[in-house]
């Protein structure tokens, strides 16, 4: 640690931090220990369960993830931010309720979370270097094995819901989180209690079932992990239920009564990009590879490929009203080169025909 950030007090150091932080646009900013207690043993369980499904990653770096100092050496400290990604778009609701538009978790339709997230906190460790010199840290979001929700519960940012999103009384669950694992020690924030209460309309609400019990979430149903993590086929019991959302679900998160009055984002990289809060599905199976790489570039979306991206708008077509729009659409991509589109395209006509 630099003879500079020793000069500062505990408490002192915490408190400039945090005030840097929301400087720079975070919209809260707290501080946990390096330890996960009993978190290890909750993952283990989850993994043991196969309920990650093809996120491998998750049981390749199990210890690493649950141990902040196995994968940073020197960590103390972690510092967690949180940053809000709500924007003003077309009513969610609405969206859903139109099988002729496609829907897009609303985290996704601005900039890619990761580039402006890993922008501010390296921001904030430079803040925090003009300051106390030269000190060990790396950066973090949803990039790396790390247990975000567990720090950033233990950083005193908001509690586990029973979706296992992170949850806060004034900003709902719709927020970023990243953090900074750090070799400063700095003052713990305390956890907060959990307001869930006997409320399980999340738990309803998951169009797949795939909240199997409080705080348990089974990765393979979930409509998140269908349209963006699992590379494959989606299986075809599901299909049905994933309606027109093509990436992504918010589902949970639109039920929630914490997210009644939860703020909008004022960040301008979070806005609506390419009007995929209002978009008809025809109109984005019509794009073509390189339409989709430019329209994409910068966006979250851009990781699942295009195959996935049509694969995805396929099933969400096979759910919509049958017309000859939709069947001429459907049709145009029959004798796709890709295996996977072509599954999902039969998949869909062979539903919208009965």
């Amino acid at each position: 640690m630099s003879h500079a950030a020793s000069s500062f007090n505990q408490a002192e150091l915490t408190a400039r931090i945090k005030q840097w932080g929301r400087q720079l646009g975070f919209d809260a900013v707290g501080i946990a220990a390096a330890t996960l207690g009993d978190a290890e043993a909750g993952l283990n369980e989850w993994l043991a369960r196969g309920w990650h499904g093809e996120m491998d990653y998750m049981a390749r770096h199990g210890a690493r993830r649950a141990r902040p100092s196995a994968l940073v050496a020197g960590t103390v400290s972690v510092i967690c931010a949180r940053m809000n990604y709500w924007p003003r778009a077309a009513g969610a609701p609405a969206n859903l309720a139109d099988p002729s538009r496609a829907y897009v978790s609303r985290y996704a339709l601005g900039r890619d979370y990761h580039k402006v997230m890993k922008r501010r906190l390296r921001d904030l460790t430079r803040r925090i270097e003009s300051e106390v010199g030269t000190f060990q840290h790396r950066v973090f979001t949803d990039s790396a094995p790390v247990m975000e929700v567990e720090l950033a519960g233990n950083a005193g940012l908001g509690w586990r819901g029973k979706h296992t999103l992170l949850l806060e009384r004034e900003a709902g669950s719709t927020f970023f989180l990243g953090e900074i694992y750090t070799e400063l020690a700095l003052r713990a924030d305390e956890p907060l209690a959990d307001h869930c209460g006997t409320c399980s309309r999340c738990m309803a609400a998951c169009p797949t079932g795939a909240i199997q019990a409080p705080y348990r979430l089974d990765a393979r149903l979930c409509i998140s992990y269908l349209t963006i993590e699992l590379k494959g086929s989606i299986p075809e019991p599901l299909r049905p239920l994933i309606g027109n959302r093509i990436v992504g679900c918010d589902d949970c998160q639109l039920c929630c009564p914490w997210n009644r009055h939860a703020p909008m984002t004022i960040e301008p990289d979070f806005a609506v990009r390419n009007g995929l809060d209002a978009v008809t599905l025809v109109e984005l199976f019509g794009w073509s590879e390189s339409e989709f790489r430019a329209r994409m570039a910068g966006s979250a979306i851009f990781r699942i490929g295009y195959e996935r991206w049509l694969r995805n708008i396929a099933v969400a077509l096979g759910n919509a009203p049958s017309s000859s729009e939709v069947v001429a659409a459907l049709a145009a991509r029959r004798e796709h080169d890709s295996p996977l589109v072509r599954e999902h395209v039969a998949w869909a006509l062979a539903r919208l025909s009965r």
